[in-house]
């Protein structure tokens, strides 16, 4: 059996183009699984902020009326046995 003339250029073209779909799957795999951590990351900040918006809404709300502008200094906070 001999091959018709082109038969093993078109053979190894379709290697070739085997082995890029083969590439491409792979990068292809590692940004879905990239994507996938950095969605995790994103995930977890954001919980991450939403705890701190409410620590610092909880904060606001310890403070005394009319002393959260700063204005208080230290003099207005001596001991009382001066």
């Amino acid at each position: 059996m001999s091959e018709v003339p082109g038969d093993g250029e078109r053979a190894e073209e379709l290697r070739v183009l085997e082995s890029r779909v083969t590439e491409l799957e792979i990068k292809a795999s590692f940004a879905e699984d990239l994507v996938d951590h950095l969605n995790a990351q994103v995930a977890k900040q954001q919980e991450q902020i939403d705890a701190l918006v409410r620590e610092v809404l909880q904060l606001r709300r310890q403070v005394p009326e009319g002393r959260g502008d700063g204005t208080g200094g230290l003099r207005d906070e001596l001991p009382p046995h001066y």
